[in-house]
């Protein structure tokens, strides 16, 4: 039993890889927006940041992917379930929720900004790629990271301070203020 594959098919699995990546990353982005239930919106906003780890690897970035696996869905989604376990249900605020114009108005905005992206992306003369600077290894990564990027891995620390104090604003919230 032969397993290779023809290499007419090769991009044509490629592009299909990357159109269900988007597509992932689409879903778990509308289920983290259209939402009622708080932990279906975290849900999603995994699935969310796992389609966007899986295009950082499709576009052969596997180290910025798995700091999208580590620090997004490992760090950030996983303290926004803690405030959530933290917080006490209420479900008279789901009750209350009125329809407004969110809907529309996120669904124009959507398509507007796809549209320009489109539109660049059809008009604009694309750039060659880099050269490789470094072999790559870990200890060229280290150096990088705090030498040349110091100020991306510093601010990767305060995106992580900024979701543990979301996470504390979603725990408080959920509380009665007259306990304090």
């Amino acid at each position: 039993m032969n397993l290779a594959i023809s290499p007419d098919l090769v991009p044509i699995i490629r592009e299909g890889l990357f159109l269900g990546l988007i597509i992932v990353t689409v879903l778990g982005a509308l289920l983290a927006t259209c939402s009622q239930r708080m932990i279906r919106a975290v849900l999603g906003l995994v699935v969310c940041f796992i389609g966007i780890a899986g295009i950082y690897y499709f576009l052969n970035s596997p180290f910025v992917a798995l700091m999208q696996l580590l620090i997004y869905v490992g760090a950030v989604a996983v303290t926004i379930c803690f405030a959530i376990m933290l917080a006490d249900p209420d479900d008279d605020k789901l009750t209350a929720k009125t329809p407004g114009l969110a809907g529309p108005f996120a669904v124009l905005l959507g398509g507007t900004v796809t549209w320009a992206l489109a539109y660049a992306a059809m008009t604009a003369t694309w750039m060659t790629p880099a050269v490789k600077v470094n072999a790559g290894t870990a200890r060229d990564l280290g150096e990088s990271l705090l030498t040349t990027y110091s100020m991306v891995f510093e601010l990767v620390s305060i995106v992580l301070l900024i979701a543990i104090l979301g996470s504390l604003v979603v725990a408080r919230s959920g509380r009665d203020k007259t306990e304090c």
